[in-house]
């Protein structure tokens, strides 16, 4: 079940100028998600973003994830394309496994495992996301034609088979750099990221 919580304004600095989004709150179960919209978005197809939470990376700033140059890098394709999406899975975190198990991961990877066998050797799942609270929000927008801005095919996937005709898939990458290069190499080589 869908329910909207709470909407606002919400002034985001994009490539150092402010500019005034809209954010609205849903609760999908248990999850909580945020739309924030930029612009005349609903004429198809819209320009969106399915982003999980990072909060080591979007807002610590975390160098060994791409995930917020991809947060940063949504925002300004969206203000270039004068409009767009933005769906933050504040529930996503670490792939759905947590923070807690995200850091017990990180201290597998310190000793050399991958992204991947760092979580499989915790007992958890490689990727336990669902995307259905996404498709259920775009659907409350009205909006069911998108291209969407992603590395992950599995995404498109995801979303298509919830009833999203997702009709181009916009890479958005981020710079490689001695921090992130095996957790980016992990992504292609073994979960099918296009980078």
């Amino acid at each position: 079940m869908l329910t909207r919580a709470a909407s606002a304004k919400l002034p985001v600095t994009v490539e150092g100028e402010i500019y005034s989004f809209d954010v609205t709150g849903y609760v999908h179960n248990s999850d909580e998600i945020l739309a924030i919209a930029y612009g005349q978005w609903k004429a198809p197809p819209a320009l969106v973003r399915v982003h999980s939470a990072c909060l080591t990376g979007d807002a610590l700033g975390s160098a060994r994830c791409d995930c917020q140059a991809q947060l940063h890098g949504a925002f300004e394709a969206i203000v270039d394309r004068g409009a767009g999406i933005l769906i933050y899975m504040c529930d996503h975190e670490g792939r759905g496994i947590g923070l807690m198990n995200k850091l017990r991961a990180y201290s597998l990877q310190d000793g050399g495992a991958d992204t991947v066998d760092a979580n499989t050797s915790l007992g958890l799942p490689i990727d336990s996301r669902d995307f259905t609270g996404a498709a259920k929000v775009l659907d409350d927008l009205g909006v069911n034609v998108i291209e969407l801005m992603t590395n992950n095919p599995d995404k498109v996937e995801a979303l298509t088979a919830l009833g999203v005709t997702v009709i181009r898939r916009v890479p958005i990458l981020a710079e490689v750099h001695t921090h992130n290069t095996n957790y980016l190499s992990a992504k292609r080589a073994r979960l099918r990221h296009l980078l």
